[in-house]
């Protein structure tokens, strides 16, 4: 007996061990990482004059939003290689070879300071500090331009991030000590709800409520997304609840895979804005429109008014 129970407490330990440390490994947003670490790249900015948004989507891109292995390793935000000059700790990590030296950082801080120091002394990237801080875009372009990542829409890449979390808010001295997060009802933001998974092979593959999704461009038709994407164009239908007779529009939100019956576990409600429908808070926060009015208690083919309070992940008391 003794023996079976042993067996028995052992095998509910290690469930427990699982369980315990899937719950204290919980993913990292970027808006969460906007929020640790805004006020490390402004006094970077004011020191050597590299933008903030510059180098907060840098961070974010290189360290997805600080879940790498390199960053949670290393502290190595910006993936910055150990070179010839480099006499501080190392870490060897596959990158574009196998077993690369990167550089290890005792804090992030140092990780950040180094990534200034690194593009303010570096004589490749001189022509950039011609640029103002506020000109993201040009710093954005100068970056790819010197060679900083092998990719080739690294400086789209950059750029997009910048804008869709208004990342050059911190680039104004004037509001260099203002955070986004303290403006008076700010508008539901796609940076607020995307974890902004980024796809290597198709960067513009981003991610909401654990679903991929893309955004509507000028010429895109359902023909060539599904061919694109390797999907059914019946899909595409489906997952987004359209009829063969809809018609795709620039900027509109397109899934890839099917919305789920709940938002994301950071979303419990949302308050209805001027111009939104069920439609678009369902295709907003990845959730299914059926369920979406389940969970309200009403009826298909009713509409809000601006004010009301939706729930997104339980169903609205009675």
């Amino acid at each position: 007996m003794s023996y079976r129970l042993n067996i028995l407490l052992s095998v509910i330990f290690v469930f427990h061990g699982i369980a315990f440390s899937q719950s204290n490994s919980r993913r990292v947003t970027i808006g969460d990482y906007i929020k640790q670490y805004n006020r490390l790249a402004t006094k970077e900015m004011k020191r050597t004059g590299v933008p903030a948004s510059i180098t907060l989507a840098q961070g974010i891109l290189e360290s997805d939003n600080g879940n790498s292995t390199l960053a949670k390793k290393a502290n190595n935000h910006f993936g910055i290689k150990c070179h010839s000059n480099w006499d501080g700790k190392r870490i060897f990590h596959d990158d574009d070879r196998r077993k690369e030296c990167f550089r290890k950082y005792r804090t992030v801080y140092e990780s950040y300071k180094d990534h200034s120091d690194f593009i303010k002394n570096g004589q490749r990237y001189q022509f950039l500090f011609k640029y103002r801080t506020t000109d993201y875009k040009h710093w954005a372009k100068g970056l790819k331009k010197a060679g900083y990542a092998t990719n080739r829409h690294y400086d789209k890449l950059l750029i997009k991030i910048i804008e869709d979390n208004r990342l050059y808010v911190y680039d104004s001295r004037k509001k260099v000590n203002r955070n986004i997060e303290d403006d008076e009802n700010p508008p539901v933001k796609l940076a607020d709800i995307d974890d902004l998974y980024i796809d290597p092979f198709k960067s513009d593959v981003k991610q909401r409520n654990r679903i991929n999704y893309i955004i509507i461009e000028k010429g895109n038709t359902f023909y060539s997304l599904a061919k694109k994407y390797d999907v059914m164009q019946w899909q595409l239908y489906k997952y987004n609840e359209f009829t063969e007779d809809s018609v795709l529009k620039v900027g509109q939100i397109l899934y890839l895979q099917p919305k789920r019956n709940r938002a994301d576990v950071r979303h419990k409600y949302h308050t209805v804005k001027e111009g939104e429908t069920m439609y678009s808070i369902s295709q907003l926060y990845g959730i299914k429109l059926k369920k979406l009015y389940k969970k309200n208690l009403m009826k298909m083919g009713e509409e809000t008014k601006v004010g009301e309070k939706l729930w997104l992940r339980r169903k609205k008391r009675k």
